[in-house]
């Protein structure tokens, strides 16, 4: 399939306190009366699915920013973001593109997000691929979990940017349960990971303000989510197995009776470059356009 797409058309729709930018590339190859495609994340924005929207040019696909994000606006960049904001958004951006029911693909916090759409309007979505969502409220040590993402907060409140990027990376990046003491241990120093050490005394990040509390603690409507419409497949990197997202990923399906599709690469596995990682995009690409198909 091309990976060469048109020049997407930007727009901009009027959200509860924030303003949304959605970009919309029309298809270009011919192809099937499938919905539009939608690929999103949080906290990551529209740049980073250029290389995934390349493959999937007989389709229409929309990206957008993320509210905080970017080119989208918050009339409070100092305020949390939550799920059930980020799901009205995207119940917005859909209503605005008129293209319901949608395909969704939604990775990281955007698939926390996604779970949070379909839970309260599963006609928005025909098959939502909600890939590693990282639920540390729902995974069996989640007590300890969820202490590790809040010191992820904690860091940031107390030391900056790259102290609170430093403890991330930390976190993230463990593999298994996690230790009651864990989020007690003393944080990486952020120069290991070239990182500010500096504090800029900013704290709006939307990575480690606005969203991580409010993400990782966030509980999906099983029961909701059990009774949509909506086709929900579970999805977690082939090399991520034990993280965090992965492990959300897998309690998600089993809360939902289902098994977890396994997708190429990592977390980021559909990244060809932007924000300087790389993953596998044709082969996840190629998986994304498989387990479409089976709708």
């Amino acid at each position: 399939m091309s990976t060469t797409t048109t020049a997407p058309i930007t727009r901009t729709l009027a959200a509860d306190g924030a303003t949304i930018t959605y970009d919309v590339r029309e298809a270009t190859a011919p192809g099937t009366a499938a919905p539009p495609l939608f690929l999103i994340g949080s906290p990551m924005g529209a740049g980073g699915f250029v290389t995934l929207a390349g493959h999937f040019t007989d389709r229409t696909v929309v990206t957008y920013d993320p509210r905080g994000v970017e080119r989208s606006t918050k009339a409070d960049p100092a305020s949390e973001s939550t799920p059930a904001q980020h799901a009205d958004d995207l119940h917005r951006i859909i209503a605005a593109v008129g293209a319901g029911p949608v395909d969704l693909f939604a990775s990281s916090g955007g698939a926390v997000n996604a779970l949070a759409l379909v839970a309260t309007h599963p006609e928005d979505v025909r098959t939502l691929v909600a890939h590693e969502p990282p639920l540390a409220a729902i995974v069996p040590d989640r007590e300890f979990a969820l202490a590790s993402c809040r010191a992820v907060g904690d860091a940031y409140q107390q030391g900056g940017f790259g102290a609170g990027m430093a403890r991330f990376i930390s976190v993230v990046g463990h593999r298994g349960p996690f230790s009651p003491d864990m989020a007690a241990q003393p944080a990486p120093d952020p120069a290991m990971f070239g990182l500010p050490t500096g504090d800029d005394r900013s704290r709006t990040d939307p990575l480690l303000f606005q969203n991580i509390i409010t993400c990782t603690h966030f509980e999906p409507d099983f029961d909701a989510l059990q009774a949509a419409s909506t086709r929900i497949v579970m999805a977690a990197g082939a090399e991520s197995e034990g993280q965090l997202a992965s492990r959300g990923a897998h309690a998600a399906a089993e809360r939902l009776g289902q098994g977890t599709v396994s997708f190429p690469s990592d977390h980021g596995g559909f990244l060809g470059g932007e924000y300087g990682q790389r993953g596998d995009p044709d082969a996840f690409a190629a998986k994304l356009r498989e387990v479409l198909t089976e709708a």
